[in-house]
């Protein structure tokens, strides 16, 4: 993922207003980012545990997108970002606006994320026996493929295209 500075940030916003967008603000310095091993950038909101943001290269752009999380607590399951099967405890169902006139006449985009947006680093992490046992370097690219896939489709679907 490229660098982002926090103007660059504030502009990848695509279903927000230009007020949620300024409120976006991680809570940690985006210069301490290590951004080469991030394919989602993502955090929940310091004052409402409810609220996330994610951004997501598409084309060479960054797309940020605001989610709310459901308040529901949901059953283990599998990330549909990173698809992992061993860290299945913090997933959570986050809605996100369409972007443009359809999240402004309501429609909205559901799927399950982590609530810690750590799916860069899971996928990533060492295979277990059962995963990748006979080559695990080519296992870790082909979900770093994954999530890079399944992370630009969001973002295409909050988009509309």
């Amino acid at each position: 993922m490229q660098p982002l500075t926090p103007k660059s940030l504030r502009d990848s916003f695509v279903n927000t207003s230009k007020r949620e967008a300024a409120e976006a603000i991680p809570p940690f310095r985006l210069e301490t980012v290590e951004w080469e091993k991030l394919e989602v950038f993502g955090w929940i909101d310091r004052s409402n545990p409810l609220l996330g943001f994610v951004v997501i290269p598409l084309d060479g752009e960054p797309v940020g997108i605001m989610l709310r999380a459901s308040g529901n607590k949901t059953k283990k399951t599998m990330c549909a970002l990173c698809e992992d099967i061993v860290d299945v405890s913090d997933v959570k169902l986050f809605v996100a606006k369409r972007a443009g006139a359809a999240g402004r006449k309501g429609d909205t985009v559901g799927t399950l994320i982590h609530g810690h947006f750590g799916c860069s680093k899971q996928v990533r992490r060492k295979p277990n026996s059962i995963e990748g046992k006979r080559d695990p370097e080519k296992f870790i690219a082909d979900r770093i493929e994954a999530l890079v896939a399944n992370a630009e489709q969001f973002a295409r679907r909050v988009l509309g295209s």
